[in-house]
């Protein structure tokens, strides 16, 4: 697989890139820009941000919403289906993580795949291959996740806790989340599956970077991923 982005013709004017935006102020106009020379409509929902999120996506170009207050990213995610799918010319949307961990030319191939292929959904898997490397601890941790959310859902993934997907437009009118933390990951893979639309698995590579490792989102997120599997 070419580790290269592709050059793009035109940019994509019928998939929406979804992005929730929390407190990623120095890194979002980065994510933008790289997306702006494939996708026409980047959408960031800023959903409460403190340190000037929004004033750099909008900057970038990005198309903006946003949440007075902190709703958790289930709320910015519904949000920005909602927003995406008022507009008549969204045929997909693709969710994308606003810390730059996602890479431009795995949402390129997951679009084409399910283009190719007429699948609904397309999930972003990092253990499909051994390119990511999250730890050790992470690594457990997301495995006993993927493993609850197997047993709530009726889809057999590999990575259920991967922000990285692409979903047609009748997958996503089917989308009500309702979980605000990271218990939004297994309510979407257990609403997308109740459609019964056909669906696949593309491997993915997520960068842990310096950026998102002094955030402590490495272990961090993945722990709070189990709390709310376990309370919700």
């Amino acid at each position: 697989m070419s580790s290269s982005v592709p050059a793009p013709s035109a940019p994509d004017r019928s998939a929406w890139v979804v992005i929730p935006l929390y407190n990623e102020a120095s890194v979002i106009g980065g994510v933008v820009e790289s997306l702006k020379p494939h996708f026409a409509h980047i959408v960031c929902i800023d959903d409460g941000s403190s340190d000037g999120s929004a004033a750099e996506a909008a900057k970038a170009g990005a198309l903006l919403v946003q949440h007075p207050v902190n709703l958790g990213q289930g709320a910015a995610l519904q949000t920005g289906f909602a927003y995406a799918l008022a507009h008549p010319e969204c045929e997909y949307i693709v969710t994308f993580d606003a810390d730059g961990q996602h890479r431009i030319e795995d949402a390129i191939g997951m679009l084409e795949l399910a283009r190719h292929d007429d699948v609904a959904i397309v999930f972003g898997s990092r253990f499909l291959d051994d390119r990511t490397n999250p730890g050790w601890i992470k690594k457990v941790i997301l495995k006993t996740a993927v493993w609850v959310t197997n047993l709530t859902t009726s889809l057999k993934l590999t990575d259920a806790h991967n922000g990285l997907r692409v979903i047609r437009r009748d997958a996503a009118e089917a989308i009500d989340l309702r979980q605000d933390r990271m218990a939004h990951a297994t309510e979407i893979v257990l609403e997308l599956g109740r459609t019964h639309l056909p669906w696949k698995e593309y491997p993915v590579e997520l960068l842990y970077t310096d950026y998102s490792k002094a955030k402590g989102q490495s272990v961090l997120n993945s722990v709070n991923i189990l709390v709310d599997l376990v309370v919700r």
